[in-house]
């Protein structure tokens, strides 16, 4: 199985912790491509047909990116904005995404404690990311479970290393 690791982090190889680990060693398994969406495209200025292109080339897609304001960085929304063109990925004639499983890989500041109904976010990370099982549904895609390492601000380097090798098997699936 081919994946695609998109990484949207606005500043990966310098204030990025986790996502940075997490994309090195995604960017190390075999059948595994990454892409630095912002290192790539820093004016916001989105190649539609390279990045068509690469999902074509995938039987998996992960977004993977750390949560913002409990969403997403912004050139994520505006790559789905650009690149999930109507009669491309959707609509009549668009299915660039059949038989393509898609997920998402995010990184959460807050303790896993804190995305439950009773917790501080009242929302569990599944119902915070239902935006991109809804895309991924509208797509033709099959959502796959997310990868989810919380905690981001201050996790451990022992806990980050257990997430990067959790990370490679989700991948590996």
């Amino acid at each position: 199985m081919k994946t695609l690791v998109l990484v949207f982090h606005p500043d990966l190889n310098g204030q990025s912790h986790i996502n940075a680990a997490l994309a090195k060693a995604a960017g190390e398994l075999e059948n595994v491509t990454v892409r630095d969406e912002y290192a790539l495209y820093p004016d916001g200025k989105i190649d539609v047909a390279a990045e068509q292109a690469a999902v074509e080339a995938a039987d998996r897609v992960v977004f993977q990116f750390p949560l913002y304001w409990l969403s997403s960085p912004a050139l994520l929304k505006s790559w789905e904005d650009e690149v999930l063109q109507h009669g491309w990925a959707y609509g009549t004639d668009g299915h660039a995404f059949d038989g393509t499983e898609f997920g998402v890989a995010v990184s959460a500041g807050s303790p896993e404690e804190a995305y439950q109904p009773d917790g501080a976010n009242k929302f569990t990370i599944d119902q915070i990311l239902v935006p991109f099982e809804a895309t991924s549904n509208y797509v033709g895609a099959t959502w796959i479970k997310p990868f989810v390492t919380y905690g981001a601000f201050g996790l451990s380097d022992e806990a980050l290393a257990e997430s990067v090798e959790n990370y490679k098997k989700y991948l590996a699936e």
